[in-house]
């Protein structure tokens, strides 16, 4: 009898807390509503300290945060929703730690991709961000599988960041873009004398190299063992540099938009709203290159303790500074 009442006051609570969500919302939704939000978990190992929970609670506790939040999310409108989850150098926390991580990470994506999860029951492709390679494999299947099973969905987007720093992601950027430019020139066939050139210490001489400066180096045996340099040798790298540079000219430079698309957050716009709990403004490395005319909301509150209020309290500062961050955004 008891859990019966007990049930039928939980039913009613949750009814009433879903309509007054509708109507804040409703109200939220009268002005111009974020397309893009996202989130720096930051507190769950001091959440579970503060109430006294065994290691690695704090972090489960935060799993349902996440779900509220995204949930939060998707009922105002909000199309992309992304959760810093894991940075590179947290790799750098105790072995035990890190596994204990990885593992909870593997199974609540496993749940994420059950019949009656938010994922579904809002239709969210879900990316997972980073250097994935850097993660055990039985977690970077996981992703691999949550990626594809999810792939077909278009209303909503979850984006997860996992063996992420912004700083990888600018160098991957830069990498991938390089690539892109140099396999384009060899195909065209605008690159010949310059494959020639010669390396030294595994970096390509350009006519700039002085032969003094080569000469000096005697590592790679370019002074024989009278201690007489190879001067000919280096005259005739500086020619072949020289031949490739004006005959079959330099390779085209890297432009902004040749990193922009190779970004791993690509497949979202930059975000509207950076949220990051405990009371903390840095950004630890995260989306440094998608934020500089975004807004910054760092509630005192711990992960775990997020709620409601913050993200209405975040998008009603948004609104309020919208005019002037769309004039700052075209000025970019």
């Amino acid at each position: 009898m008891h859990k019966d009442t007990g049930g039928i006051t939980s039913n009613l609570l949750g009814g009433l807390c879903s309509c007054l969500r509708r109507c804040i919302f409703g109200i939220l939704s009268m002005g111009p509503v974020p397309n893009h939000i996202a989130f720096i978990m930051d507190g769950n190992r001091r959440f579970a300290k503060k109430t006294n929970l065994a290691e690695g609670i704090g972090h489960k506790a935060g799993f349902s945060s996440l779900i509220s939040m995204l949930r939060y999310c998707y009922e105002l409108g909000v199309k992309y929703v992304t959760f810093y989850a894991f940075s590179i150098d947290n790799f750098k926390r105790k072995p035990k730690e890190v596994q204990s991580l990885m593992e909870l990470m593997r199974e609540k994506i496993e749940e994420l991709l059950q019949d009656e999860s938010i994922i579904n029951e809002y239709g969210v492709k879900l990316h997972f961000i980073g250097n994935l390679q850097l993660l055990a494999e039985p977690v970077r299947i996981s992703m691999e599988k949550a990626m594809k099973v999810t792939a077909h969905n278009k209303q909503r987007v979850l984006l997860v960041c996992v063996a992420y720093t912004s700083s990888d992601e600018i160098v991957h950027a830069v990498e991938e873009s390089f690539k892109e430019i140099w396999n384009a020139t060899v195909s065209n066939g605008t690159i010949g004398q310059l494959d020639r050139s010669p390396k030294r210490n595994g970096i390509r001489v350009n006519a700039q190299d002085s032969c003094e400066d080569y000469a000096r180096q005697d590592a790679d045996g370019s002074t024989d063992r009278s201690g007489k340099t190879e001067t000919s040798s280096c005259n005739g790298m500086v020619e072949i540099a020289e031949e490739g540079k004006h005959d079959q000219g330099e390779l085209p430079a890297i432009k902004l938009t040749d990193v922009e698309k190779n970004m791993y957050m690509a497949v979202a716009p930059d975000p509207d709203i950076l949220i990051r709990t405990s009371g903390e403004v840095r950004l630890s490395n995260f989306l440094l290159w998608q934020t500089s005319t975004c807004p910054l909301y760092s509630p005192a509150a711990l992960w775990p303790e997020i709620g409601l209020r913050h993200l209405v309290w975040a998008v009603l500062n948004f609104q309020r500074h919208h005019s002037y961050l769309e004039k700052k955004k075209k000025q970019f």
